[in-house]
């Protein structure tokens, strides 16, 4: 039966003059379209008609009716970076950082990655995909219809494919679409010591032809940061990565600049993420990325505002990016260690209070620029005919601005999952 919810205060197109494109950068992630006193028609999961309640068609006689009076419609948010497969929290930790304890510290001390480490290998599939199915629901209820999931946490063979395994179980199991990556260059076991290029071979001989194999990977990633991997590593991964046509999604320039960022962008990376420590070269570089001339598919800047948040660390800074007339797309990083949250409303109110971005830009980057980040840009992320059915009712607001000006409320009404 075709829906048709009505008299909305406001319905987010983010798109201008429905004009196609595949990101918003720049000026254009905040003059986007909003069509007032609106209306919006669902069918077969689609987006069947949308526009003014002026030109609103008659209503027939097979036609639900949903009132939206006071409400806005939203494309539903999508989430380009999580780490959502794990056993146990680690409030632990955070009480020993509100004790003074640095995340270096924790993490040399065995905890961080290492401990969730520990913790995959002692727990069953069934125990993680009980766990991974509670988190995703929790975010669908506040808004978010897709969602990249990253592995990363086993650091062996066995224990990385048991993550992705669960990962791909969920996928059967949701209405959410789920992108799945393997992080497995993410921390050095101990095992290895110290010797980071011979667990680079493990994961290039083994884990990645075996997983690739078995359709368990839709991403590769990497964490390319001091201490961790560094560019070399990534060029080894991505050499690999390409005979199985896996593309690149990279962890760089979270506490330093090594050059992580300018190896993703030669490796062609679909998204770069993190970003909250920039040189003006790392600037220089990702504005030349951008350029025409260049690779039709651009990296386009990620900003994790909760991993900020949780970690007291500077924030990636979203408005010098989106001044230099570049897109920016907005995650929450999940995970157990930096960022113990899945709601992207809280990410938006944090990009505008902290990263100085506009109500409008915030939204663009949580919809139509997180859709770019993971190659979803043609199904969802935007509001026009033919597109995914993934909404957002909201709740009766004052106006957009008050969803990221109540920071922490859930002013959802209702999200709308191919339709249902």
């Amino acid at each position: 039966m075709r829906k048709r919810i009505e008299n909305l205060k406001g319905l987010a197109t983010l798109r201008k003059n429905d004009k196609n494109c595949d990101f918003l950068a720049g000026n254009s992630m905040d003059d986007w379209t909003m069509i007032p006193d609106a209306f919006i028609e669902i069918d077969a999961g689609l987006i069947h008609d949308f526009g003014s309640m002026s030109s609103c068609p008659q209503e027939s006689s097979n036609m639900e009716i949903i009132e939206g009076t006071g409400r806005f419609i939203l494309p539903a948010f999508i989430d380009s970076h999580t780490h959502m497969v794990y056993a146990n929290d680690r409030s632990d930790e955070f009480n020993m950082r509100m004790h003074g304890s640095t995340y270096k510290e924790i993490a040399a001390s065995g905890g961080g990655i290492l401990n969730s480490s520990k913790q995959i290998t002692s727990s069953t599939e069934g125990q993680l995909l009980d766990s991974l199915l509670e988190r995703i629901e929790k975010s669908r209820k506040t808004g978010t219809a897709a969602l990249e999931i990253k592995s990363g946490y086993g650091l062996t063979a066995h224990s990385e494919r048991k993550m992705l395994s669960v990962i791909k179980k969920a996928k059967s199991q949701v209405p959410q679409k789920i992108w799945s990556t393997f992080l497995g260059a993410h921390a050095l076991p101990l095992i290895y010591n110290g010797n980071h290029d011979a667990y680079m071979e493990e994961i290039c001989n083994n884990m990645i032809p075996k997983f690739a194999d078995e359709g368990l990977i839709d991403f590769v990633d990497i964490f390319c940061e001091t201490n961790y991997f560094s560019p070399k590593h990534m060029d080894v991964l991505c050499n690999t990565a390409n005979k199985f046509n896996l593309p690149l999604k990279a962890h760089v320039n979270q506490f330093s600049s090594i050059g992580g960022l300018q190896a993703a962008i030669k490796n062609e990376a679909w998204s770069v993420d993190h970003l909250e420590f920039m040189t003006e070269r790392d600037h220089q570089d990702i504005n030349k990325a951008f350029e025409p001339n260049l690779s039709p598919r651009k990296p386009i800047p990620v900003a994790l505002p909760g991993c900020s948040l949780f970690l007291d660390i500077p924030y990636t800074p979203g408005r010098k990016i989106i001044d230099s007339n570049l897109p920016l797309a907005i995650a929450s990083d999940c995970n157990p260690g930096s960022a113990p949250s899945s709601n992207l409303s809280l990410c938006w109110s944090l990009a505008c209070h902290k990263m100085k971005l506009t109500p409008k830009e915030g939204l663009a980057a949580i919809t139509t620029n997180a859709a770019y980040a993971l190659g979803a840009e043609k199904q969802m992320g935007h509001i026009a005919k033919g597109m995914k059915a993934n909404l957002i009712l909201t709740k009766p607001l004052s106006n957009l601005a008050f969803m990221p000006y109540s920071f922490g409320e859930n002013n959802i009404e209702s999200t709308f999952i191919h339709g249902k």
